[in-house]
């Protein structure tokens, strides 16, 4: 390809004319022009190169795996007093391994059926059955068993409850006595609560839409309008807001937060297009530091990306915040009661993008790899170690390191363009790198925001099958069903059985102990429940 000046040149001569008669003959005209010819020729394999770094991102992004494993494994220090930690559990076997126990759960119901084999009416048994020998006649007598087991699948179904309410008149006065009618989730609503939960986790945790869900219900046999399930799902939400707001206070009183945001569909009413909402992600998560405080996930909802809106979710926040790069977070560390805390997953996407675009292990991504997958087995082997222990093994470990990594970047952008991705890969982890290293003398910080992102993964699910929501308050509604069923996963609930048992309560229970219906206080009391009834 020639050059900017080259193309103004050939533009200005005949077609027939010879391109190399129309070089200068001075000799330092000559050698600038060649100096451009240069440049411009850098500058075209720079932008090939984004082209394609961009298309891979893409293609990776709408078809490739979203796994980073890195598996070329370096030691680049020795460890520092691991005689005080753990050993790390094994992996979990394969499928296929013979040591699997392949049982089949124990609190499943069981249903017995026996399979006899045909035999001769001469004798019967106690039972009345005839047990006589086919061959000769003579009685048969019982010498064990065989027993297998499969499973089976029973089709949920709907039942119809009616409540009925005697009254009862006295024969003397004439009084009449009559029990106060129980209370409905949704006053004189036709749905129970054991439906509503079935509707509203089928929409956000399984990700079927509601008109997906009104063609599996009439097939049977009960017709309800995705526009009634709607109206369910709205009145179900004006119920949780309570609920939703004691889980947002539960995660902001904590001293660290992880936060993130990931992009939603929005119906754009009366332009038959939609616009670009955002879910906002507030994680309170510290169990990997050895902390037994219940874990939680707050949404929020915002029409936009301003950063209006994470400063105003997290205006009474003091503590720390771990989440990525977006400017919009700048605003609360300028104020001084939130600390920054970077995250070193997106750190190193970018050399992983570089890695995967060339898979050179010997190239300068492949190098950057091997440095940061260093930092990730410190924290494998200290994980779930107390915040005093984690600081003193990162300091002793992951500091070396750090320091190690540190002069190596700085290398790198004496070794490549200052336009290359290589060079923007190093300025963004130099640029970032007090908040980057700022987990090394604080345990309480983790090294990356994965908290944050794993809570997305259920959105990013959904939008393949909703496509869009249908409103702003669509959007809110999304936002505090997210909130509680991510939560009741966190704590190791099912979150249909969790909706469910609240949906029971909630009606009746008094605003002013709401956090009794929290998902860590709901276990809690369902476990002390069946311990009483084991007693």
């Amino acid at each position: 390809m020639w050059p900017r000046w080259a193309c103004r040149t050939l533009r200005s001569v005949p077609q027939d004319a010879d391109p190399i008669s129309q070089l200068p003959d001075d000799a330092q005209l000559l050698k600038q022009q060649l100096r451009a010819s240069a440049n411009e020729v850098q500058r075209l394999k720079l932008m090939v190169d984004k082209l394609k770094l961009q298309l891979a991102r893409r293609v990776r992004a709408e078809f490739g795996t979203s796994s980073e494993r890195f598996d070329l494994q370096v030691s680049l220090i020795e460890p520092v007093g691991l005689e005080q930690l753990p050993v790390r559990k094994p992996t979990a076997p394969a499928a296929n391994a013979g040591s699997v126990d392949r049982s089949l759960p124990d609190h499943l119901p069981r249903e017995q059926r026996e399979v006899r084999p045909a035999t001769s009416p001469a004798h019967h048994d106690a039972a009345g059955q005839s047990c006589g020998c086919t061959a000769c006649g003579g009685r048969l007598r019982s010498i064990g068993a065989d027993v297998s087991e499969h499973l089976e699948y029973v089709p949920a179904r709907f039942k119809v409850i009616r409540t009925v309410r005697p009254k009862l008149a006295c024969t003397k006065c004439e009084a009449i006595f009559q029990a106060s009618a129980p209370s409905r989730p949704i006053a004189r609503g036709l749905a129970g609560p054991a439906l509503l939960a079935h509707v509203t986790v089928s929409k956000y945790c399984d990700h079927s839409p509601l008109h997906r869900q009104s063609r599996v219900y009439a097939r049977e046999g009960v017709e309800i309008d995705p526009s009634t399930m709607a109206g369910w799902v709205e009145q179900v939400h004006t119920l949780f807001d309570p609920l939703v707001a004691a889980l947002g206070r539960h995660v902001l009183h904590a001293a660290k937060v992880h936060a993130d945001d990931t992009p939603v569909k929005v119906l754009a009413p009366g332009e038959g297009k939609t616009r670009t909402g955002r879910l906002w992600v507030y994680v309170r998560d510290d169990r990997s530091a050895g902390d037994l405080t219940p874990p939680a996930v707050w949404f929020r909802y915002s029409a936009d990306r301003k950063g209006e809106h994470p400063q105003r979710h997290l205006r009474d926040f003091r503590g720390i915040l771990q989440a990525d790069a977006y400017g919009g977070w700048n605003a609360l560390y300028d104020g001084g009661h939130v600390v920054e805390a970077a995250c070193w997953a997106h750190a190193r996407r970018p050399w992983w993008d570089l890695y995967e675009q060339h898979r050179d292990d010997t190239g300068l991504a492949a190098q950057a790899l091997r440095h940061i997958q260093g930092l990730y087995a410190v924290e494998a082997d200290i994980r779930g170690r107390p915040p005093e222990v984690r600081r003193q093994q990162r300091q002793a470990r992951a500091g070396p390191l750090l320091e190690k990594f540190h002069l190596w970047l700085q290398g790198v952008l004496t070794q490549v363009s200052t336009k290359s991705e290589l060079a923007k890969a190093a300025r963004y982890s130099l640029a970032r790198w007090k908040a980057l290293t700022r987990y090394v003398d604080d345990g309480r910080i983790e090294i990356d925001n994965s908290a944050a992102e794993r809570a997305l993964r259920g959105v990013a699910l959904g939008r393949g099958n909703y496509l869009f929501m249908g409103s702003n308050a669509g959007g809110e509604r999304a936002a505090s069903m997210y909130s509680l069923i991510e939560t009741a996963k966190l704590n190791g609930l099912d979150p249909e059985a969790y909706l469910r048992e609240v949906l029971q309560r909630i009606a009746d229970h008094p605003v002013n102990r709401i956090d009794e219906l929290l998902p860590w206080n709901i276990g809690g009391q369902r476990a002390d429940a069946q311990a009483r009834a084991a007693a």
